[in-house]
């Protein structure tokens, strides 16, 4: 389905900030191609034809957080103030993590 032998840098999935311009942008970009079956993919795809590179940032946890059960700093909101996008929760570890926050 891709004719390139390595996929454009993407934003990983579950979330990514971009101001309002690049949206509009993307927008019209994404109607220039034809749809590819991986989200993430398409978006790179989109953003290589701009001319734009995602960024990463440490706030985007798209893999996860390591976390010590046994250790109270999971039960302190700074070990989340930096947290923008966090995978692998489950409901009521995502609730713990608000009410911290």
């Amino acid at each position: 389905l891709y004719n390139k032998s390595n996929y454009p840098p993407y934003a990983g999935g579950g979330g990514f900030i971009m101001d309002g311009s690049l949206a509009k942008r993307l927008h019209k970009t994404s109607e220039t191609l034809e749809l590819y079956p991986i989200d993430d993919v398409f978006l790179g795809m989109c953003l290589e034809v701009l001319k734009v590179s995602p960024v990463g940032h440490e706030g985007f946890k798209t893999f996860g957080i390591v976390k010590n059960k046994n250790s109270k700093m999971n039960k302190e909101p700074c070990f989340f103030r930096s947290m923008l996008v966090v995978h692998k929760m489950l409901p009521p570890e995502l609730l713990q993590m608000w009410d911290l926050v």
